[in-house]
């Protein structure tokens, strides 16, 4: 039935400055690498840049691996520490592996900003910037986020989505097999 008066549309939300930006940040980013590689090919020779992407690519490699393996020793050492009763220690032994891996990709993506900035992520002092500040703006936002549980986002996501039509419900399940000495499969696999 029409009534003459137009339906109104769900406005659209507005998109966040990541969202609008990233993309642009990205291209802005290749087309400064491109730009780099050809000025350095023409300062010295095609063959030049070729080396320094290939040694790039094994260097982080290599930081990748080294930062793994000490991951992966700081993680068995804190599991035989609790299988033994021991309380584990929180030494600081296993900060910055994050970062160190985040500096060997940027090493073994082609191109010289991200070597340098690879190289930067490398350095001590810079980690635990980089890291003091990652750790207060998450906080920061932990801070601005509101109270409630895992759940309650979830209703909250639920109840903000303007087509979000949601059948609430049970599942009933007949415990009794239907063959006499019928069994049922096991729930895990």
């Amino acid at each position: 039935m029409t009534t003459g008066v137009p339906t109104p549309t769900p406005s659209r939300p507005r998109r966040s400055r990541l969202r609008t930006f990233l993309p642009l940040g990205v291209a802005v980013w290749l087309v400064l690498e491109i730009w780099l590689l050809t000025l350095v090919a023409h300062a010295t020779s095609g063959f030049t840049v070729f080396l320094l992407l290939v040694a790039g690519f094994v260097l982080g490699s290599v930081v990748i691996k080294r930062a793994g393996r000490r991951a992966f020793r700081n993680l068995s050492q804190t599991l035989q520490q609790a299988q033994g009763g021991v309380t584990p220690t929180g030494g600081d032994s296993g900060r910055g592996n994050g970062l160190t891996m985040l500096g060997g990709l940027l090493l073994m993506i082609p191109g010289l900003i991200s070597d340098a900035i690879g190289l930067l992520l490398l350095v001590p002092p810079v980690q635990k910037g980089v890291s003091r500040f990652a750790q207060s703006a998450f906080e920061r936002k932990m801070r601005l986020a509101a109270p409630g549980t895992v759940g309650d986002a979830f209703q909250q996501v639920r109840i903000h989505r303007p087509d979000g039509k949601v059948v609430q419900g049970e599942v009933i399940r007949d415990e009794s097999p239907h063959e006499p000495g019928g069994t049922y499969p096991p729930l895990n696999r």
